[in-house]
């Protein structure tokens, strides 16, 4: 039902998609987010306790059930990780340095169960790897010459689609330089499929080839994709700084908690509900949380 959901979702660019979507699995009633802390110099709180973490939603508290730290590894979920690489002409200029970036990020990070890579042009191309096949992936990422047409937010789209059938934790970098010229979803749509999945977004922006107006316009644009993901974007000019943007990215991914709780809302109008995450310990007042906005309820249809 879901799947079909979101095929039309792609066809019509339908925003009523993402209302009926549910972050709940059908083995348990469990909502679960990732969630990372700084302090005010920026520097990640690695050994809270789930004492210290005030959960609500729409305003009403909620009891944690689970909670793990990032740092936990043979405890913490599954990671399942997603690369996105834009191959589209308009990436000619930046392809080497997006690729040697790419290869450089996937190796750093051994504990992935399982590596996605969603290429994409005029068209979308998905492939999953397990660790054992990563020479086949860093050849794939090598071999694809950029040419085409721009599909971002369909690969996006497709991408987290197939990601609401996998447990543990998803975590998707996107190299590319932010444009869309040929996807049937919107930049509405897939916020709003952001909004209704559990993945947590790291956009890699490759700016310098576009003029200033477009590149603000696509900075914020790719901004609020990781925002509303509970990620960061990053805009890197040079290889220097793409190294210490994957650097930031591997250290939040591993500084990661996942709460969970079970919901005191047990409507299933498919509805969104806003959720508050706090820090309650007085002495890191002004600290910073990363996490999702909140989710969609599960959806019943009335027979």
């Amino acid at each position: 039902m879901l799947r079909a959901l979101i095929v039309a979702a792609v066809l019509s660019a339908s925003l009523a998609l993402s209302a009926q979507q549910t972050v709940f699995r059908a083995e348990t009633d469990l909502v679960s987010f990732g969630v990372t802390v700084t302090d005010k110099r920026g520097n990640f709180l690695t050994d809270l306790t789930t004492e210290d973490f005030e959960v609500r939603e729409d305003g009403k508290p909620q009891s944690l059930k689970y909670f793990i730290r990032g740092q936990q590894t043979e405890a913490a979920p599954e990671l399942h990780l997603g690369v996105m690489f834009d191959t589209s002409g308009s990436m000619a200029s930046d392809i080497a340095t997006a690729r040697t970036a790419a290869i450089k990020f996937l190796n750093a990070l051994p504990e992935a169960k399982d590596i996605t890579l969603v290429d994409f042009d005029s068209e979308v191309r998905l492939a999953k790897y397990g660790q054992q096949d990563f020479p086949r992936l860093v050849e794939r990422i090598r071999s694809r010459k950029p040419d085409g047409y721009t599909a971002m937010y369909d690969a996006l789209g497709q991408y987290v689609t197939g990601a609401d059938d996998v447990d543990g934790r998803k975590v998707l970098v996107l190299f590319s330089d932010g444009g869309d010229t040929r996807s049937r979803l919107g930049f509405t749509d897939v916020v709003t499929l952001l909004r209704g999945s559990d993945v947590t977004v790291y956009p890699v922006g490759f700016m310098q080839n576009q003029g200033t107006s477009n590149r603000n316009q696509l900075q914020l644009r790719l901004t609020r994709l990781a925002e509303e993901s509970g990620g960061e974007a990053f805009f890197p000019l040079s290889m220097k700084e793409i190294e210490a943007a994957y650097e930031r990215i591997l250290t939040q991914v591993r500084s990661q908690y996942t709460l969970g709780y079970i919901s005191t809302n047990t409507a299933q109008d498919g509805r969104w509900r806003k959720v508050e995450i706090k820090v309650r310990r007085p002495e890191l007042k002004g600290s910073r949380i990363q996490t999702r906005k909140g989710y969609f309820a599960p959806y019943t249809v009335a027979r």
